[in-house]
């Protein structure tokens, strides 16, 4: 089967981690019989400046028309003064709300190498292994009414709404149960219930979910806050976090610190299957754009490459070759191989091309 590939480099960084896919991508139709054809187009500032809109109608076509979507970045302060539906992240909660992206998975995985890399004691994090499934299409970016108004007093007003419906609980919740019985069967749910009326709802769906179709699965109720809390006193408490969306953005990116570098996670986002078994999904690094390193073969490829990975592991099931491109990762580390944003004292510094370079090189030794 040739799989179809669209590619959405976007802003600062991501084209630079994007090429590092392309080779890797080329390793493996080389190397591992991976047949795919690929497409490009614009998302995000570039995207705004070249069509006057973060997020094309044709662009959308294109993703939608995809197997999978391989992204880079969006973003850069010479857009923050755009109006709010022009900003570049605009593009990239379109693609989430049109394709229905509403499972976010997150892993936190602290290779060894790196476990004195974190800002934590090497004991705290070494062997950290963390899943955060994070619902990615509903709750406070998405709610309606979202405005800023000013008043008849000329003070002003700012309106986001957190809103929560009983369905979406439900297919993230069954997200996190699967796959947490493809790993140690346990599942934190974090939310706010104490003090948020969608926590209440969510407490009870999960909750019903649970009971009903995955009592085989250990469930725990944690607050986010208190979540927050554990993941920097004791994350290897943790395995599967099942939260909404903001949430889910915040205590991910806590967790990507706890393993060294937000520079070293992927994720993954997926929607639910079509009636002919396809299943939508959106692959990106979890960094940002780093405008200040763009251009200057400075930026860590290792979450853009380990995304690909998620890619050919969950839209795929090509679990093999996602493991040997995790194997390829963790053997250039224990190398001594480093980024900036990962270098240590006694390691090799070394940029983009070069970790790239490193990574095929360690490809080819596991493949012989």
């Amino acid at each position: 089967m040739t799989y179809k590939l669209l590619l959405l480099p976007g802003d600062g960084i991501g084209p630079e981690v994007l090429e590092s896919t392309k080779r890797v991508l080329g390793w493996y139709k080389a190397k591992r019989g991976f047949a795919y054809t690929t497409e490009e187009d614009l998302v995000g500032g570039i995207s705004y400046e070249t069509h006057g809109s973060p997020a094309t109608d044709a662009m959308m076509e294109k993703a939608k028309a995809a197997d999978a979507i391989l992204f880079g970045a969006v973003g850069g302060p010479q857009w923050d003064k755009l109006p709010f539906d022009k900003k570049p992240e605009r593009g990239l909660l379109r693609l989430r709300g049109d394709l229905g992206l509403f499972a976010n998975l997150r892993p936190a995985l602290c290779f060894d190498a790196l476990k004195d890399a974190s800002t934590l004691k090497p004991e705290i994090v070494s062997g950290l292994d963390i899943l955060i499934v994070r619902e990615l299409t509903g709750g406070v970016y998405f709610g309606q009414p979202k405005e800023l108004v000013t008043l008849q007093n000329g003070e002003k007003r700012a309106v986001d709404t957190q809103i929560y419906y009983t369905h979406e609980i439900e297919r993230i919740a069954r997200v996190a149960f699967e796959l947490a019985r493809l790993r140690s069967g346990r599942v934190a749910s974090a939310e706010k219930s104490n003090v948020m009326v969608t926590g209440v709802l969510w407490r009870e769906v999960v909750h019903k979910i649970h009971e009903t179709e995955y009592p085989d699965i250990q469930l725990s109720d944690i607050l986010a806050d208190n979540c927050a809390m554990q993941l920097v006193r004791a994350p290897k408490t943790l395995d599967v976090i099942l939260t909404d969306n903001l949430f889910g953005d915040i205590l991910s990116d806590e967790a990507a610190q706890l393993t060294g570098s937000i520079g070293m996670l992927p994720s993954a986002s997926l929607g639910a299957k079509t009636a002919d078994g396809r299943q939508p999904g959106f692959y990106e690094p979890i960094h940002g754009s780093a405008p200040d390193i763009a251009g200057k073969d400075l930026a860590n490829p290792i979450a853009t490459l380990l995304s690909f990975g998620m890619c050919l592991r969950y839209s795929f099931g090509r679990v093999e070759d996602a493991r040997l491109l995790d194997k390829a990762v963790e053997n250039v580390l224990a190398e001594g191989y480093r980024t900036g944003d990962i270098m240590q004292p006694g390691m090799t510094k070394v940029g983009t091309t070069a970790m790239t370079d490193a990574i095929l090189k360690a490809l080819d030794k596991l493949v012989g």
